[in-house]
């Protein structure tokens, strides 16, 4: 990632922008990162992958009993050789 100074930035607010469209840009101060510019279209695909931790026991009993319950998909059987493997490994 391209690095440059807050005072490089404010003096080429406009090509700064136009250079964050391609490719984030990490702005400092004082030699140190303080911010990264990025297109709205990085920003939006990153915040997609934003995920939420829930603990065990926050769940309701219905929650912990579909997840008991759940199945995995049919083409989840490709990779039981992986899980057999690593199970015959630790016994």
């Amino acid at each position: 990632m391209r690095r440059i100074t807050s005072r490089e930035f404010q003096r080429n607010f406009g090509r700064f922008q136009d250079e964050a469209l391609k490719a984030p840009l990490s702005i400092t101060r004082n030699g140190r990162e303080r911010l990264v510019l990025l297109s709205i279209e990085e920003y939006t695909r990153l915040k997609r992958r934003d995920r939420r931790a829930i603990a065990v026991e926050n769940l309701s009993d219905a929650e912990i009993e579909a997840i008991r319950l759940a199945e995995p998909p049919a083409e989840a059987a490709q990779y039981d050789h992986e899980f057999n493997a690593q199970d015959s490994a630790n016994s």
